[in-house]
């Protein structure tokens, strides 16, 4: 069974709680210059790369920092101001819009690699923001998707909080949100499903300690 749309019920990351998120997302940038290098292995110099709810727009400002012209949509009004932010202290471009990650305001064939990271999950609609990522990638161009896993160990999470090196209040108000999270994320098989019902003809889905990785060719 495809999933179906679904209504966002988690906490709205608009005004004090997405300033709380940038906050505590920029603790552990590793995680975010490890997957730009990622990205840099698959898109040569100069390519065009979209971000789908980049959130305060650490990734987002990694890969322009190497070299890439970079588009970020989010349908936060909080993040897209605070990544615009962030993206002129870091001293790079990068073009920020308001948007619907079901909804691309983007033409066909734009982009040379689409990422989307920690969100997939909160979509209201995902299939189709699989149907536009595919729409928007050129021929032959890749997607990637990184987010939580439905049957992320509970001992993975509270791993990977103690690695964000976040005090004691953040740490416990982070395990408390994750595990929230994980109620909302995809197993490998809902991946499978859904992807099924959209153009993508090759993928790849990799699970790990408290997510997955799902990659996409056009």
């Amino acid at each position: 069974m495809v999933a179906a749309q679904k209504a966002y019920k988690g906490l709205p990351m608009e005004g004090p709680v997405a300033t709380w998120y940038a906050k505590n997302t920029a603790r552990d940038d590793r995680r975010f210059r490890d997957t730009a290098r990622a990205v840099a292995e698959r898109v040569p110099s100069g390519g065009r790369i979209l971000e789908v709810a980049p959130g305060p727009g650490y990734l987002t400002i990694e890969l322009a920092r190497r070299g890439y012209s970079v588009t970020a949509i989010d349908i936060s009004r909080s993040f897209v101001r605070i990544a615009a932010a962030n993206a002129a202290r870091a001293g790079v471009v990068v073009d920020f819009r308001l948007g619907d990650a079901a909804a691309l305001p983007f033409a066909a064939d734009a982009f040379d690699f689409v990422v989307c990271r920690a969100a997939f999950k909160n979509f209201a609609d995902p299939v189709g923001a699989l149907r536009e990522m595919h729409r928007v990638l050129r021929s032959g161009g890749e997607a990637r998707i990184i987010d939580m896993r439905k049957d992320a160990p509970r001992g993975a999470i509270a791993d990977t909080v103690a690695r964000m090196h976040l005090g004691r209040i953040d740490a416990f108000v982070t395990r408390a949100i994750l595990a929230s999270l994980r109620r909302r994320a995809y197993a490998k098989g809902d991946f499978t499903r859904m992807l099924a019902a959209t153009p993508f003809g090759r993928s790849a889905i990799a699970e790990e300690p408290i997510g997955l990785e799902v990659r996409l060719v056009k």
